[in-house]
């Protein structure tokens, strides 16, 4: 569905550059503008420019693809040294390090289609160092360690995400491309070409590859824009869907069965 609304969007843009060089031919009869080598060069040299950009924004995308499976690991290990803990140890309440694991996760899933705020997903991310030192006196000091550790691996994924998610790739080299891409689109209205079928058909070629490669750029510097509602280039949140859940089963806070229980209201029961 995310592939049609792409295609989608690019055709329609390309169908308006379509209709108005249609327009300009049959009822204005205007084309002041001759197919020359100029025109030819400059086409070349904005697809160069796209082409280079492009390669930019892939680095990112081929690091984002790796984000979520990261992200599961990092969970996923927690889970399993605090259940660690309990198996050594069967007098050590594990359960509310275990429901502040899955609340975590589900804040991250959240944040990812900004249902909450970076502060809020970074206050639950801190709330496990308020269950990791709770843990302390039941257990050995390097499964505490082991947990810190990944606490720290999980954050700094997550900056990385951030940084990736809110930062455009080149500002003014997007900037120089539309410019050029819009004046080359007005260009292919106004160019006069015979025959006029050939002129049109080959119109509408350029304005596609031109359009298609701005939008797929802009697309793909956003590899988590999941919250975007025409976003077609995300990468899979699957991994990471899957660890919640799993988590979720474990702490008994599946989010297919019964509402998930509040860290806030575990620990005023617990106490």
């Amino acid at each position: 569905m995310a592939r049609l609304f792409f295609l989608l969007r690019v055709s329609v843009v390309v169908a308006v550059i379509i209709g108005a060089k249609l327009i300009a031919h049959y009822v204005f009869h205007w084309e002041p503008v001759s197919l020359n080598a100029l025109f030819t060069g400059i086409i070349a040299a904005n697809v160069f420019l796209m082409g280079f950009m492009l390669s930019g924004v892939l680095a990112d995308y081929k690091e984002s693809e790796k984000i979520p499976g990261e992200l599961s690991a990092c969970l996923d290990n927690m889970v399993q040294e605090v259940r660690g803990i309990g198996i050594t140890n069967p007098k050590a309440n594990t359960g509310p390090c275990l429901i502040a694991l899955s609340q975590l996760g589900n804040d991250i899933y959240d944040w990812f289609y900004k249902k909450i705020d970076t502060s809020e997903m970074y206050d639950s991310l801190n709330e496990l160092t308020v269950q990791f030192e709770a843990l302390q006196p039941v257990t050995q000091s390097t499964y505490v360690a082991r947990l810190k550790a990944e606490q720290s691996n999980l954050r700094r994924t997550l900056v990385r995400t951030e940084t990736i998610r809110e930062t455009n790739f080149i500002d003014s080299g997007y900037l120089l491309a539309e410019v050029i891409t819009v004046s080359l689109c007005g260009a292919l209205v106004l160019i006069s070409m015979d025959p006029f079928y050939e002129s049109l058909l080959f119109s509408g070629i350029i304005a596609f590859m031109l359009v298609f490669l701005l939008t797929l750029i802009r697309d793909l510097d956003n590899p988590f824009g999941y919250y975007e509602r025409f976003s077609g280039a995300d990468v899979t949140l699957k991994p990471f869907e899957d660890t919640i859940r799993r988590v979720a089963r474990m702490a008994g806070t599946d989010r297919s069965g019964p509402e998930p229980v509040k860290l806030k209201e575990t620990a005023k029961t617990t106490a």
